[in-house]
Parts: C-alpha cells; structure tokens; sequence
C-alpha cells in the first residue's frame, strides 16, 4: 500500500508540473515556470523516495532526496522575491 502512495505522489507532482508549464507557455507568466521547477523538484523528490523505501530499502538515500527538493523550493523562493519587484 504504502509503494502505491510513493508512486501517486510522484504521478500527481509530475502532473502538476505539465499543467503548470503548459499554462506557462499559454500566458508567459514567470511565477508559472518557477512553480514548475519545484515541482518538478518535487517530484524527483519523491521519486527518490520510492527508490529508497522500497527498491533498496536497506540503503540511506534520505540526503539525495532531499536535495531536488531544497533546489526546487529555493527555485520557487528566488522566483517569487524576483517577481516580487
């Protein structure tokens, strides 16, 4: 139960990340794209996840998986103070 969780979480992030850039490349809107990027972040993320927990479960990848998910929130971060002025 818990891989199908895994996987949906990675699925709908991913979905997430297509409608945003397809509403990207429909109105231009900067924010768009970098709310993209962390999901796309995101969903590398819990990718990553279902690796760890369960295709090698006996393996620590909590540190690689962190990190598309840091990169993409500070993406999102760095995107939203540009805007911003």
């Amino acid at each position: 139960m818990a891989e199908a969780v895994y996987l949906l979480g990675s699925i709908l992030s991913a979905l997430c990340a297509v409608m945003l850039l397809r509403g990207y490349a429909r109105t231009g809107h900067r924010l768009l794209l970098w709310t993209c990027l962390c999901f796309l972040g995101l969903t590398l993320n819990n990718a990553i996840l279902f690796v760890d927990m369960v295709l090698v479960p006996a393996t620590n990848l909590s540190i690689v998986r962190l990190v598309p998910a840091l990169v993409g929130l500070t993406l999102l971060l760095y995107g939203l103070i540009w805007e911003a002025e």
